[in-house]
């Protein structure tokens, strides 16, 4: 990703995840919730009490952690601890549910010694299953004793919230904010329902609730809510920042250009997060990018490439490598937003070249064999040039296989 601000040219891709920063430490245990044989709860911790900032599903049915989640953040609790479990949602599960929520805080806080109202909690999986609280309590128990700070607890972590993923997600970056070295960190999981579904960030930032949370809100929109796999969202997204002030650097506020800095570096977090998750879609072989450009507005143009990469036709020509260009012209034109399809160039980009398909809204004389063989790539990129401004917007899926029903069609078992 190209950095944006020149503030930001300071700003270093280094190894690891939610570790990367001072004070933060990480476990994973197995615990047996769902899966046999491999880790399946994890553990945020941090030396020092963290402001939390936190954005959520806009599901109807909120799961027991997204509503136990939302109440810390909305009361701005101090928090020192996440639990995740995978496996088992924890949704649709009624006062059952939430007593369960209560509990795991109430086990975290007793076996590390911190405050149990500002003990975050995780979950994914099946829904409607309850949790087995004894073996969440026996697992919070292990992963106190076991947690400990440097990468490789961080990429354990990661590797423990995974469902039907097929690779851990995270990424760090480090900064300047006037003489200090700041750090921000993350990890995540996705790979089906997610709009997006699971997020941690981490970061030793000196910085004020109330611009964590603006940093937050306002990069959901350009990176986290720009990704689809299936068109799904889930009843656990949740994508939680946490910052614990250890850096020691001068308090950052909105509307400062130590502000801007610190919004392009977890930017870059939140963008690499939400890019892996749509690239690792279930069943998925390639990441699907659409890029609208010459839009009139940033809104006309954010609909109509999220339009595109929620479509299953398209999804589908992606799978098989067909430059079926109708049914991304189909998508734009059904998704709401007002263009003018005859001024509508199009184009596919990949590691194998660039190819123009349409030119104002009908085909070109392209090669069909060079379309397939760019269509055929990891990452495929399709990008319309509306021709009406200067707006643009970039969504992220995948395409659509075979292998998805697969998983889906047998999940809880």
């Amino acid at each position: 990703m190209a950095v944006r601000r020149k503030e930001a040219d300071t700003m270093e891709i280094i190894k690891g995840g939610v570790t990367a920063a001072k004070g933060f430490e990480a476990a994973a245990v197995a615990a047996q919730i769902k899966y046999q044989g491999r880790t399946d709860m994890a553990l945020i911790y941090s030396e020092k009490p963290c402001k939390v900032a936190g954005t959520f599903t806009t599901n109807v049915v909120k799961a027991a952690p997204v509503r136990w989640d939302r109440q810390i953040v909305e009361n701005k609790q101090k928090s020192q601890a996440v639990i995740i479990n995978s496996g088992i949602a924890n949704a649709c599960t009624g006062v059952e549910g939430m007593m369960y929520c209560q509990e795991t805080a109430k086990e975290a806080a007793k076996v590390l010694g911190i405050e149990e109202a500002g003990v975050l909690v995780g979950s994914t999986g099946v829904i409607g299953m309850q949790l087995p609280i004894d073996r969440i309590k026996a697992g919070i128990s292990e992963l106190a004793k076991v947690k400990k700070a440097g990468i490789e607890s961080g990429t354990e972590a990661a590797k423990a919230i995974m469902t039907t993923d097929t690779k851990k997600k995270e990424v760090a970056v480090q900064f300047q904010i006037g003489d200090k070295t700041v750090t921000i960190g993350g990890m995540a999981k996705g790979s089906g329902m997610i709009h997006p579904m699971l997020a941690f960030i981490t970061t030793d930032a000196v910085i004020s609730r109330k611009a964590l949370q603006k940093a937050m809100s306002n990069d959901v929109e350009e990176t986290y809510n720009m990704i689809s796999v299936d068109g799904d969202t889930s009843t656990n997204d949740t994508a939680l920042l946490l910052a614990n002030g250890m850096a020691g650097n001068k308090k950052i506020k909105k509307g400062t250009p130590e502000f801007e800095v610190f919004q392009e570096a977890l930017h870059y977090v939140n963008e690499t997060l939400a890019k892996m998750m749509a690239g690792d879609g279930e069943g998925a072989t390639a990441l699907f990018e659409v890029k609208v450009v010459g839009a009139k507005t940033k809104e006309q143009a954010k609909t109509l490439a999220k339009s595109v990469v929620c479509s299953n036709l398209t999804k589908a020509a992606i799978a098989g490598h067909d430059a079926n260009w109708g049914r991304i012209l189909c998508a734009m034109g059904y998704s709401g937003a007002k263009f003018d399809p005859e001024k509508v160039d199009l184009y596919f980009e990949s590691t194998a070249g660039k190819l123009q398909i349409i030119k104002d809204g009908t085909a070109v004389d392209y090669s069909e064999e060079k379309a397939t063989e760019i269509l055929s790539q990891e990452k495929v990129t399709a990008t319309a040039d509306l021709k009406a401004g200067e707006a643009e917007a970039t969504a992220w899926g995948c395409d659509l296989t075979h292998g998805y029903i697969d998983i889906n069609a047998d999940y809880r078992s």
